[in-house]
Parts: C-alpha cells; structure tokens; sequence
C-alpha cells in the first residue's frame, strides 16, 4: 500500500494567512455568547423575549472568533420565530459577523433550507450582494448554491443578486464554482443562462429554476481564489461529477486554468487526485496538457501523474501512461486537501 508523502504545510502558508495559534475551540467560547445570543441559538423563544424584556442588547456585536450576533444565531438554526421577535425587536439584518466562518444573517440563513427567512430578511432590507469576508466567506448566493438550494437561488437572483460577485481570498467560490464543487448541474445551468429540463409531474414545479431576464451568465472561466481556490471546473473534476464536467467544457471552460496559489491545482490534476479516470479522460480528450505542472504556487510543479500515484489511484496511472505521460510517479502530494 502506497502511503502519502508528508510534507511541512507552515513554509507554504502566506503570510496574512498564518493560523493563530491561540484560537479558541469553538467548544471554549460559550461564555463569550451573551444569554440572548445563546438563547437565539438554541431557539428557546421563550427566553429571548424574556432577554428582551430585560433589556438585553438584541444587537450586541459577536464575540471571539465564532462569535455570533443574535440574529445570525437564529438564523444559523432557522429559528424563524426567533428571527421574527428579534427583528420586531430591531435587529440590524446586516451586522458583521465574527473573524471565522465570517456570515451576517442573510449569508447565514441563504444556506439553510428556509426560505422563508431569506424573505423575511430580504424584505427588511438585507443586502443581498454584501461581499464575502476574507476568510472562507461567502455571498448569499454562493451560500446557496453551495448548498444546493435551487429555490433559494432562484429568489436571490429575482433580487438582484450578483452571478459574479468576486468570492473570498482565501476558500471562496463564485456562485457557478460552488454549484459545480456539489454537483448541482440544474443551478449550474440556471447561473449560466442554459436551458433546463421541463417539470414532468406537479411535484417537479417547486425545483424548477425559472429563467431571469436582463442579468449577464456566469463567467465560467472565473479565475480561482488565491488560497485554496478552484475554477468551477477543477471543482467539479476533483469530485468526479462528470456530467458537470461535460455541461462547463460544453460552455467553454478553460481545461488548462490555473488553480489557486496556495492548495490549487488544474483540472487534470484535480481528477488524478480524486482518482476518476472518465473525468481524466474527458479532460485530456478537450486539450488538458499531460506533462503540465500544477500551477504557479507551491508544488507548482508536480505532474498530474504524481497527483494519481500520491493517492494510489493506479487506474489513472495506467491511463495517464497509455495517454503518453513519461515522468516520474513519486514525490507528489496531496493537492487540494
């Protein structure tokens, strides 16, 4: 059994992107909530009015590194009864979130399936194009699309929500990179103007994507965020999703984009890695470069084949072979992990 080359992550970090070493568990920081906000968490509505009722400060700021405010609390849990008394009580719908997993409440509740209080939110006034955080953050959209929510997007994109709002530095995607990371082809297909399947039956009407006039498709070829990013086809090849492979090489992705600086990687060596061989095969057959590098960051450049070998995939090894790589297999590791 081949083992995985170790390899000393700390040389290849950048510098604004150091871990901080005294960061808290998320475990550690209970006592940082206030009671309304742990109160709005677990959804006890009982006690957020009793919270209220006292005084308590329905926007007091998040606290520590996942801190949040009440309102996002609420809608982490699609609270909705809770997210309606603290808006009656005057929550500020696009307050900051805290350092990590940096969301305001619209971001928030985009991702879960509620979309009633995406509404609620939307018609209080929530910014429906406020820009991802730095740090693994993400539009309403991205969030939604990410988590393969077709209706939410679909109302998001009635409010105007940008298809190609710039994702955060470090782990972002674009709208079209996070539908295809989940395999998602019909909010793929709805994010790039492409035509989508007629519902059959009553039931398939509430997951039909209806088309929006006067907005601009999704930038396929949007580049890759600098630290841990990836096109929206690396994305999909490195999970194997072959038929939004072949739907995003239909609409012209690029098969040789380069990947994020810091844990990226083309798209060959993304389906080498994850060990599909019809996804390597596909790429190859629309122009993927067998002896390219990686990219231009660290590991820049380690061959698609050792990309396979570092993770045992021999299938795509002899595949890579019979397509005419002539380089060494060891000596790689793991890419975008």
């Amino acid at each position: 059994m081949q083992h995985p080359a170790t390899e000393d992550v700390t040389e290849h970090h950048f510098p604004d992107e150091e871990d901080d070493e005294n960061e808290r568990d998320k475990e550690d920081e209970d006592d940082c909530w206030t009671p309304l906000q742990r109160a709005s968490l677990g959804g006890d509505l009982a006690a957020v009015h009793a919270a209220l009722a006292s005084g308590a400060d329905v926007n007091a700021p998040p606290r520590e590194y996942y801190g949040r405010t009440a309102l996002q609390a609420a809608c982490s849990a699609s609270h909705a009864g809770v997210v309606s008394a603290l808006l009656a009580a005057g929550a500020e719908v696009d307050d900051l979130p805290g350092n990590n997993e940096a969301k305001n409440a619209l971001q928030i509740a985009a991702g879960r399936p509620d979309l009633g209080i995406v509404r609620t939110l939307l018609d209080r006034g929530a910014d429906v194009n406020r820009p991802a955080s730095r740090y693994f953050g993400a539009t309403a959209l991205q969030s939604a699309c990410a988590a393969g929510l077709g209706d939410v997007v679909d109302l998001l994109l009635r409010r105007g929500a940008d298809v190609n709002a710039p994702p955060a530095s470090t782990g972002g995607r674009t709208a079209l990179q996070a539908a295809a990371e989940g395999g998602f082809q019909d909010i793929a297909k709805t994010l790039l103007l492409l035509p989508l399947p007629q519902p059959t039956e009553a039931g398939d009407q509430k997951r039909h994507h209806h088309h929006h006039h006067n907005r601009v498709p999704a930038n396929v070829n949007a580049a890759a965020c600098r630290s841990r990013g990836v096109t929206a086809l690396q994305a999909a090849s490195h999970r194997g999703h072959e038929g939004m492979v072949r739907m995003l090489l239909e609409a012209g992705a690029d098969v040789r984009a380069e990947g994020g600086r810091y844990k990226g990687a083309r798209a060959l060596h993304a389906a080498a890695e994850g060990g599909y061989v019809r996804v390597c095969e596909m790429l190859l057959d629309a122009g993927a470069e067998i002896e390219a590098g990686a990219g231009p960051g660290w590991r820049g450049g380690q061959t698609a084949l050792q990309s396979a070998a570092a993770r045992g995939h021999d299938e795509v090894v002899r595949l890579l072979r019979r397509r005419g790589a002539r380089g060494r297999e060891g000596g790689g590791v793991f890419l975008l992990d």
